[in-house]
């Protein structure tokens, strides 16, 4: 019995990293590394949407592993529909940014102990003016790793309910699970990311393409997963 319990968490450190290449996961942190232009960012956006998937799947797991409830297929549909609108909206704001007029605002600069204030002109990419901040950074990848852990979090529960003996054990393997995502997303996120910091300084057109890629993709696969899930799938 130990034995299979060892084999049953190497595999859920497996499936954690190959959980985190799905598709509707890689065009969501895709979207939001495509806002910044910095490596160390791109991974750590990786990292965060995987510590939001694995906070939802563990606040789950300690109601269904330990009152050994359910997830009704319905609801089931309904988290994974939640995605789709997700990554419809993520989408749809890269696009927006990238095609919103030029605003014209003041900049003021402290120099001590000085003060003086400018006009300054943002173009269609305001972002890359931006200084970033890291909690509110990182806050957009943690709640949208949360809304995927909720949309993943009926398969991966049945899957514990029938191969895990224990709560504890339970609980153990959705850790460890949630240790392969963030290891898994934070390398292919670096990966993801190599494009916009390559390209983001001395080719800046080719930057704006990529982002606006990224955002099409997102909204396409985010309005084809919903008409799947909504239609196929019978959501509605």
């Amino acid at each position: 019995m130990e034995g299979s319990l060892y084999a049953a968490f190497v595999l859920g450190l497996i499936l954690g990293i190959k959980h985190a290449l799905d598709a509707d996961h890689v065009i969501a942190v895709s979207t939001i590394v495509s806002e910044h232009h910095s490596l160390k960012w791109a991974s750590l956006i990786g990292a965060f949407w995987g510590l939001g998937h694995t906070t939802t799947l563990f606040v789950v797991g300690l109601f269904v592993i330990g009152l050994r409830l359910t997830i009704p297929p319905r609801l089931a549909l309904g988290l994974e529909f939640l995605v789709a609108v997700m990554l419809v909206i993520l989408g749809g704001s890269i696009l927006w940014r990238s095609f919103r007029v030029e605003k014209l605002h003041l900049h003021a600069h402290a120099h001590n102990p000085q003060t003086h204030a400018h006009f300054h002109l943002h173009g269609s990419r305001e972002e890359d003016h931006s200084h970033p901040h890291p909690f509110t950074s990182m806050r957009k990848p943690f709640l949208v790793g949360m809304v995927h852990g909720l949309a993943g979090s009926a398969a991966l529960m049945l899957l514990v309910l029938t191969t895990i003996p224990s709560v504890l054990a339970g609980l153990a393997y959705i850790l460890i699970f949630g240790f392969g995502s963030v290891g898994g997303m934070l390398l292919l996120s670096s990966m993801i990311g190599l494009p916009f910091v390559l390209t983001a300084q001395r080719f800046s057109l080719a930057n704006g393409w990529i982002r606006l890629l990224a955002g099409a993709a997102s909204v396409v696969f985010g309005l084809f997963l919903g008409w799947e899930i909504g239609f196929q799938q019978g959501l509605f």
